[in-house]
């Protein structure tokens, strides 16, 4: 099934593709079949992360974003990442109605998918959804993260130009940007740059830039602050000119090399760190780890003890 699916569409299946990144969501062991599978086909879409906190606007600029680079005839691939509700497990998965008028165009492959409990922003099935639409033939990739404010630093690991959306009059969201965002964004966007408080919030950015001028120097790249209101689609194309900008700063500095070459160590650590826990939790009896957290809340063991305990006993490693 997974070799006919994969052939389909290799020769552009709409559906086939659906199904593949269904099952690279659903099922584990099919994903690190299809991925091995189709991995030699892979490596050419081009990949921008969306991201910034909840009611930013982010899908209303990530529509306008898809209608400019299908004006350069480019193949777009979207996942937007919706969160999971805690009590029913399910999610919204809302971004394709906000980018409906784009699901009739066959150049155009949108899919929702839900965290299912990721931290990050991210669904843990992304990088293999994005492997999907590249080989699938898409020219560029967007994700959209889910919007959980200082937590969102997993799309530098699996994008190549990160935009950060902020609006006007969020006093936290400065705070957020301080915190950890500032240091994976590559474009800022002030969305809904006509309320009050826009040229307030464009003034913190830029004296936030310049406290790490040196930074920037050193990196050869500026974070370019770009004003938008999506609605209207005032500095969408600006946007994406920026986002081309920094492609291509990063193609010929070789920096693109670097980040995929840490995208690539990154992933190897998680897979082999999921792989890992999944076979101590096969091989480690329920009793039996009972039994060593009742030692560890009694005293009678620390938990760095115990972890060594059953990393030798599941493992034969020890540390």
């Amino acid at each position: 099934m997974i070799d006919n699916l994969i052939e389909r569409m290799l020769k552009g299946d709409k559906k086939a593709t659906a199904r593949l990144i269904t099952l690279v969501e659903n099922d584990e062991e099919k994903a690190r079949e299809i991925v091995k599978k189709i991995y030699k086909y892979t490596g050419k879409a081009y990949i921008i992360g969306i991201t910034g906190p909840p009611g930013s606007g982010k899908s209303t600029l990530l529509d306008k974003l898809i209608k400019q680079a299908r004006n350069e005839g480019l193949i777009v691939g979207v996942i937007a990442i919706d969160p999971t509700s805690p009590f029913t497990g399910g999610a919204l998965l809302g971004d394709r109605i906000r980018m409906q008028r784009h699901s009739t165009d066959p150049g155009v492959f949108i899919r929702s998918m839900a965290t299912r409990g990721s931290l990050g922003g991210l669904a843990k099935a992304t990088n293999d959804a994005i492997k999907v639409l590249d080989a699938y033939g898409c020219d560029v990739i967007f994700v959209e993260t889910v919007g959980v404010g200082q937590i969102e630093v997993d799309i530098v690991k699996t994008a190549d130009t990160v935009v950060l959306v902020t609006v006007p009059g969020l006093g936290d969201d400065i705070q957020a940007i301080k915190a950890g965002l500032m240091e994976i964004a590559d474009i800022f966007v002030i969305n809904k740059a006509d309320k009050e408080g826009a040229d307030a919030t464009f003034f913190e950015l830029n004296l936030l830039l310049d406290l790490e001028k040196e930074k920037w120097e050193r990196r050869g790249w500026r974070p370019p602050i770009v004003e938008t209101v999506a609605v209207t689609m005032k500095g969408i194309k600006d946007l994406w000119e920026a986002i081309k900008r920094h492609r291509k700063f990063l193609e010929e500095s070789g920096e693109i090399k670097k980040k995929k070459k840490f995208r690539a160590e990154e992933e190897v650590k998680t897979i082999v760190s999921d792989s890992v826990a999944r076979k101590i939790s096969e091989k480690l009896k329920d009793k039996e780890l009972s039994k060593l957290i009742d030692k560890i809340v009694k005293r009678e063991i620390d938990p760095y003890s115990a972890a060594e305990v059953v990393l030798e006993e599941t493992l034969g490693v020890k540390i």
